[in-house]
């Protein structure tokens, strides 16, 4: 018994302190992961509420609550190309259009795509589906498809719509 000491494993306390430190730090990463995945998820969907709310407003042909889903100064372009700037001006053209020849009409929509610019900044395309109506100009518009893009900005925690164009989809000639 007087011999050598007894054989110690110093790798066991090494591997054991480095799997554990690997093993939390791997369950941080998941967790932050987790967590930042769930962000974009979150603010795409607060961006879809918005816009639905625009799509919404049209169909009930109201717009009382814009300073909800929209910025001071909204711009609006519409599809004849004519450019309408600040929220209290595109609210009195959609009045004055919503009380004529869109009355009673519904845009309903069938794709709605969402992209980020940066944290606080998101493009949202729409393509939706316009009921029957006659516009000035006599045209009867049946069953029209339209594209419309809208960009967002946060401010605090909601998105507001802070310019939209609309444009009519036309197939190409002899489609």
């Amino acid at each position: 018994m007087g011999g050598s000491p007894p054989l110690r494993c110093s790798v066991w306390p090494l591997s054991y302190g480095g799997t554990m430190k690997a093993l939390i730090a791997g369950i941080v990463l998941l967790a932050v992961s987790m967590a930042t995945s769930a962000q974009p998820l979150k603010a795409e969907a607060a961006v879809r509420q918005t816009v639905q709310a625009f799509y919404a407003a049209f169909n009930t042909h109201g717009f009382d609550h814009a300073a909800d889903f929209t910025t001071d100064d909204w711009n609006h372009i519409n599809p004849y190309g004519g450019r309408t700037r600040g929220r209290a001006q595109v609210l009195k053209e959609l009045h004055q259009v919503h009380g004529s020849f869109l009355k009673g009409v519904s845009d309903n929509i069938e794709q709605l795509d969402v992209r980020f610019a940066g944290k606080d900044a998101a493009v949202a395309t729409v393509t939706s589906r316009m009921s029957t109506f006659t516009s000035p100009d006599g045209i009867r518009h049946v069953n029209e498809q339209h594209i419309r893009t809208f960009v967002l900005t946060r401010r605090g925690a909601r998105w507001l719509i802070m310019q939209d164009q609309n444009t009519v989809v036309t197939p190409p000639p002899g489609h």
